[in-house]
């Protein structure tokens, strides 16, 4: 017992937080395991910083509990729990040196200046801003900044780190190289870390685990390659990936078949509950459709826009039925706005969803469609 609270570095029991009459966090139960990089996403609103704040104390809990190793910390002052947060303004003093930025904080809990000055040489060390500890703030980058407020964090040898959004305000290339120093941070150092970001490429690249929320509650946690290729529900396959997960209306048929446009599909699924004839959703990746030749084809469509990065081709496209499509092209042979293009896929990449939006399991799964299958002929 005594083992698994040291391995819990953090534990939120029926976490709800209300303003006024309006509860916007709904008894969010999580367990975070210590030296664990967690990621909290969702779209605006969703309660992930509120979340956060929460567990750094400087938002009330309205009713539940919070543990930071086995300590409960809900009604502690934010100085009291062992947590270091990094915002997504820098907050730094303009008119003191990185260093003195850097030590401020130890300054004021009264920290011996020999301790000060061996933890500021520590952090800059990690962050490799030595060069840069006798600057002020006007004198740095965007992301030295950033380094400086990450290096504020280090010194105070939290059992936590906090990061709310702390890249949103650097460009695209500071954004790449930051999360790059993120994640060897979190390498070097093995502490906990719970970061809130709405950018799906942060919460995939860094996490070990991610938290998907939504409206207050969590929609699913699990590991990066889980909530992208077994989404719990529609919400999260259509939030989770970029281009998101094309998610299609088909029909379930009685003899294990799915209907979808002018195609039968013939699947196994564990769908004791569903009826002939009732609505479900079929869901599959851009990267997972073929253009294929039309004897092969499952689907048919019209490309609308064509977006060309070089390496990939992504292809906006509507089929017959109105129905919207991105797939991701690769071939060397372009395909231009207003092409009608066929599609194939592999069936064990495909995700089925009941009218309720959940996740239907595949208890089999045939990978490819005979043409002779096709209603379409």
């Amino acid at each position: 017992m005594r083992d698994e609270i040291a391995r819990t570095g953090v534990v939120l029991t029926d976490i709800r937080k209300s303003f006024g009459n309006l509860e916007v966090i709904h008894g969010i139960n999580l367990k975070i395991t210590e030296g664990s990089f967690v990621v909290f996403v969702g779209p605006s609103g969703c309660g992930k910083s509120t979340l956060l704040r929460m567990i750094a104390g400087l938002e009330e809990v309205t009713d539940g509990e919070i543990e930071i190793k086995g300590r409960d910390v809900t009604d502690l002052d934010p100085s009291e729990r062992g947590i270091a947060m990094v915002f997504q303004s820098y907050a730094l003093y303009p008119h003191m040196s990185v260093r003195d930025n850097l030590g401020f904080g130890l300054k004021m809990a009264r920290t011996p200046k020999v301790e000060i000055e061996a933890r500021v040489r520590a952090a800059s060390a990690i962050l490799k801003i030595d060069p840069l500890l006798d600057r002020r703030p006007g004198q740095l980058s965007g992301g030295q900044r950033q380094r400086v407020a990450i290096g504020r964090a280090i010194v105070r040898k939290p059992e936590v780190f906090l990061f709310d959004e702390p890249l949103s305000n650097l460009d695209a290339e500071l954004r790449v190289s930051m999360r790059i120093e993120i994640a060897r941070l979190h390498r070097e150092l093995r502490n906990t870390m719970i970061y809130v970001t709405h950018d799906q490429t942060e919460a995939m690249t860094l996490a070990d685990k991610i938290v998907v929320l939504r409206d207050g509650r969590i929609e699913q946690t699990g590991s990066p390659r889980e909530v992208y290729e077994k989404p719990a529900n529609i919400f999260v396959a259509g939030f989770i990936g970029s281009p998101r997960m094309n998610l299609l209306e088909a029909k379930w048929a009685e003899e294990g078949s799915v209907l979808l446009g002018g195609s039968r599909i013939p699947v196994s699924l564990d769908a004791q509950a569903l009826s002939p004839g009732e609505k479900i959703t079929l869901g599959i990746r851009p990267e997972h459709l073929f253009v294929s030749t039309a004897g092969e084809a499952m689907l048919q469509a019209r490309v609308d826009f064509s977006e060309y990065l070089g390496g990939t081709q992504f292809l906006y496209c509507q089929t017959d039925e109105g129905q919207a499509i991105i797939a991701e092209h690769r071939s060397p042979v372009p395909v231009d706005a207003g092409d009608t293009v066929h599609f194939s896929w592999d069936g064990p990449h495909l995700r089925f969803f009941d009218s309720a939006g959940m996740r239907i399991e595949p208890t089999a799964l045939v990978d490819t469609l005979a043409p002779s299958d096709n209603l379409t002929g």
